[in-house]
Formats: structure tokens, sequence, C-alpha cells
């Protein structure tokens, strides 16, 4: 089977054992934006290596894998662009940073 090429979409840094600080590029994500029971989503592939020449030790890549024999049916956000105001609250949760 040949291996599938990836298809990097991000990166970013290790800050501790339990956090990630990342960057994700939404024009390459767009493009892989699957539906299921109504809901959309993207599946990603989040590994920690290395630092590169720029200290980041974390790489983002789209998920395309499928069974043999079987594809998957990528939708568009534009038909259901949710409306986002300029004045939308800022939302804090409760993550310990």
């Amino acid at each position: 089977m040949e291996k599938e090429k990836k298809i990097n979409c991000g990166g970013g840094k290790k800050k501790s054992e339990n956090w990630l600080a990342v960057t994700i590029k939404p024009e390459v994500i767009k493009n892989y934006i699957e539906e299921y029971n109504g809901n959309k989503y993207v599946k990603l592939n989040i590994n920690i290596g290395k630092p590169d020449k720029y200290g980041k030790d974390v790489s983002i890549s789209i998920d395309t894998w499928t069974k043999e024999g079987e594809t998957k049916n990528y939708v568009s956000l534009e038909d259901n662009k949710p409306e986002v105001s300029d004045n939308a609250p800022i939302v804090e949760d409760d993550l310990p940073w």
C-alpha cells in the first residue's frame, strides 16, 4: 500500500507536559471538512518531535486515513457559514494556564 502524502496545516511548541501552543492554517483545513450526524469536523494528527531551527516541536497535519476501498466526502463551510460579530465576547475558560 502506498504511503499517503502528509498535508501540513500548522505547528507550534510544547509548553509543558499538558499544554501545546499551536497555530493552524484555515486555508488548508477548509478543504478537509467532514460531516457526521449534522456536525462538521476536521480530523488532525498532532505530533510532538524534536525542535526545528525555530524551536517548534509540534507538527499538525490533516488526517486523511480511510479504510481500504472507502473515500471521504469533504464538505464546504460556505453553505452554513456562521454569522460572527466583530463585537463577539471573549469567553474565559477554567483551564489551569
